[in-house]
């Protein structure tokens, strides 16, 4: 089969790798893809990810089976369009994906079906926002959310009144994050720690993937901005066997049977941005495809082959599945971004050092995001985006996997070059200290 992956970032590269492994996958096509696709061999189409119909005609012509990878062309209806016209995709329908899509819908979803989260309030107006800050009565537990979807940028964990007041104006009278904003949800903020979980769902069935750990702040010790996500390591030593139990029955089953029991049909990656508190975990948020960049120390310990699942989920047969077999390893991603990001960045910086990336051994991956080739023959690669490359390094375990991915990343180099120094280091010290 073909298989069309749809997006431009590492976790998209991560995936069409991961695919282009399996027996049954003949030819690997990204739209759009980035430099590192491109110089791995695979066709990249010159096809914005918004342009559904020309999308749609590309995967009948060539007969692919289409994996999406971000959020947007999800909460536009991909999945409705291309199922309408018989084609296999794998991700949730336009009404499924207002889990991610819409933080006001997925909240009250949460509240009609019992899924513990963070006690809440929606505004459509400033002021009215702005008035409830400041009768709370705790000065600096509040969380700011835009509605909409912001790129993974669009929560503030506010530190005072005077930050959540900010965070009301700089959404909502600002337009930081254009409609997304248009109404906010402040929430109670939780204090613990904060973890991903990530299933695969065929509607009625759930798989869990590796446990996994995200970073969001810019900066080191979790400083800094919201990001996309500034590295990742997987497994997650704060999910023990009980707490993943309790995650799938009280979290992912109660999510998918709540979506169905609503006449919503499920099919793809749900994933949940949770914090631990005690002996029990809270819903910070749901998005509906895989994450970036837990992707890409997840996908790289699956030793079974994804397309098999992929299609056991697009056929509403997961139960028929076997359990996916894991390689014991540890695997850490730091995120190497460009100056500035998330806010402004310049593009166009040549990045030296890929070569020696490449021929380091197999335990060290690298997958592209913000990249292109210059077409002059030169074969340069520059940075295009503000995350740019995802380093990866597989180790035996935590220490050994942090100490090759950052003796990798010594080898890259472009002017402004922007990356986290404690990715892992929060596992290091919950294993050292329990």
């Amino acid at each position: 089969m073909n298989v069309l992956v749809i997006g431009s970032g590492a976790r998209e590269h991560t995936i069409g790798w991961k695919v282009s492994k399996s027996s049954r996958v003949k030819k690997v096509l990204f739209a759009p893809g980035n430099g590192g696709t491109q110089l791995a061999g695979y066709e990249n189409l010159k096809v914005s990810i918004k342009d559904h119909d020309k999308l749609l005609r590309f995967a009948t012509e060539h007969g692919c089976l289409t994996i999406v990878g971000p959020e947007e062309p999800l909460a536009n209806g991909i999945v409705d369009l291309f199922k309408s016209n018989g084609l296999r995709i794998l991700g949730p329908s336009r009404d499924a994906a207002r889990l991610e899509s819409s933080k006001v819908w997925a909240k009250e979803f949460m509240r009609r079906h019992g899924i513990p989260t963070a006690e809440s309030d929606v505004f459509d107006e400033p002021e009215a926002a702005k008035d409830y800050i400041a009768r709370s009565k705790k000065d600096g537990g509040i969380v700011v959310k835009a509605d909409g979807l912001a790129a993974g940028k669009g929560v503030v964990v506010c530190n005072s009144k005077e930050e959540a007041y900010a965070a009301v104006d700089k959404m909502m009278k600002d337009k930081v994050f254009g409609d997304a904003g248009n109404r906010v949800v402040l929430e109670e903020r939780l204090y613990g720690e904060e973890v991903s979980f990530i299933c695969m769902s065929d509607g009625k069935h759930i798989i869990p993937l590796a446990t996994s750990q995200d970073h969001k702040r810019a900066y080191d010790n979790d400083g800094g901005p919201n990001t996309g996500g500034m590295g990742a390591y997987s497994p997650n030593p704060m999910i023990d066997e009980k707490m993943h139990e309790w995650i799938m029955h009280n979290i992912m089953q109660k999510a998918i049977d709540g979506l169905r029991q609503e006449g919503i049909e499920f099919k793809g990656f749900l994933y949940a941005g949770l914090m631990l508190v005690d002996d029990k975990a809270y819903v910070l948020e749901f998005n509906v495809r895989l994450g970036d960049p837990e992707t890409q120390v997840i996908l790289p310990r699956l030793r079974s082959d994804l397309i098999e699942y992929v299609e056991h989920c697009i056929d509403g047969t997961l139960d028929e599945a076997e359990d996916m077999v894991w390689d014991d390893r540890v695997a850490v991603c730091v995120v190497l971004a460009s100056k500035g990001y998330p806010n402004e960045y310049e593009k166009g910086k040549v990045i030296t050092g890929l070569d020696k990336l490449a021929g380091m051994d197999d335990d060290v991956l690298v997958f592209h995001a913000g990249t292109r080739v210059i077409d002059d023959c030169s074969g340069r690669v520059v940075t295009d985006g503000g995350r740019v490359l995802s380093v990866v390094a597989l180790g035996n375990d935590m220490s050994d996997a942090i100490e090759k991915v950052y003796t990798a990343i010594n080898s890259v180099y472009w002017e402004g070059i922007h990356y986290r120094r404690d990715i892992g280091r929060r596992a290091l010290r919950y294993l050292l200290n329990g």
